[in-house]
């Protein structure tokens, strides 16, 4: 198999660097750019054709569930929410999975090790790049 590549797309230049730092660890994965905002990441999935992004909800010019509505009718590919907003069962995260999100992943809290946050980050990633992903209608 292939190695799974990744667009990392969140406001936060801090958590673009954490996010990718965490996925490159794992050797099936590359992380193919990073982006700072839906416009930014809709040039950059054109330009690096990732298999899967990671998405952040609070971002300017286009929030992350708005983005993935868009890309869901226009472009299908499995995206992995990461976000402050995105613990388990919260509403955000019940949009985002219903929009077509393939998974969720709550960012760390203050003062909580990142590397605990995103322990599953990696599987979670190479997870979605397995899944059949179908247009929103």
């Amino acid at each position: 198999m292939s190695r799974v590549k990744v667009l990392v797309v969140d406001d936060s230049a801090t958590m673009r660097s954490l996010i990718s730092a965490v996925l490159r660890r794992d050797p099936d994965i590359e992380v193919v750019g990073t982006a700072e905002d839906p416009l930014d990441a809709r040039t950059k999935i054109k330009e690096l054709n990732p298999d899967v992004l990671t998405l952040d909800v609070e971002m300017p010019n286009m929030n992350g569930l708005e983005f993935l509505e868009k890309i869901m009718r226009l472009r299908p590919m499995p995206v992995v929410m990461v976000s402050t907003l995105t613990q388990a069962g919260t509403d955000v995260t019940l949009a985002a999975l219903e929009i077509g999100a393939v998974d969720a992943v709550a960012k760390p809290a203050v003062g909580h090790p990142a590397s605990e946050a995103f322990a599953d980050l990696a599987d979670k990633v190479k997870s979605a790049a397995r899944a059949r992903v179908r247009p929103l209608e």
